[in-house]
Order: C-alpha cells, then structure tokens, then sequence
C-alpha cells in the first residue's frame, strides 16, 4: 500500500536527503517503520476512500533517529487542499464553516 517498485522508500520525498543522517548500530529502526507502516497503510486506505490518488497524495513511513515510527504526507497542492477541506468539514460536522 505504500508504494511500489523499488522507489517506494523515498517516493521522492528526500529521506536519504541531507537531514537523513546515518543509522545508529543497536537501535531497531525495523519495529518503528513496522509500526509505522501499519498507520501510514490506514492512511493511504482513508485518502482513496476520500476519492484522492495516492500519484497525487500519500503517506509513507520512515523512523527517526531514535529509531521511532514516523508517517511522513506529501502530495500537490490541490490534493492537499481536497484534504484540508475533508479535515474541515470533519471538524465542523460537515456543515461548513462554524
């Protein structure tokens, strides 16, 4: 759900970038992407239910330092917008602006 193809890491959203650093020996970076995995997966499932193309808005997972679960959203600007104004709606009970 994340991705696909061997690109599906990064999916150009800069996370081997200059503030990727390095890995730190000890820490289990793998459970905190698990787990950050399973929410960035709702995510993605709640986008496409919300009509929006994960080509044009996703969320993906990725750890920091610590080697704790980050979900990391990117998208265009119109999908980001479409979001905002599900978010809104959601908020106000769907009765627009209070």
């Amino acid at each position: 759900m994340t991705g696909a193809g061997e690109d599906w890491l990064s999916d150009g959203l800069g996370v081997a970038g200059e503030d990727f650093g390095l890995w730190v020996p000890g820490v289990d970076y793998l459970a905190g992407w698990r787990e950050a995995r399973e929410a960035a997966d709702r995510l993605n499932r709640a986008f496409l239910g919300a009509g929006l193309e994960l080509s044009q808005v996703r969320a993906v997972a990725s750890t920091n330092e610590d080697g704790r679960g980050l979900v990391r959203m990117a998208g265009s600007p119109d999908a980001v917008e479409r979001l905002a104004s599900f978010l809104e709606m959601a908020v106000n009970g769907g009765g627009g602006a209070a």
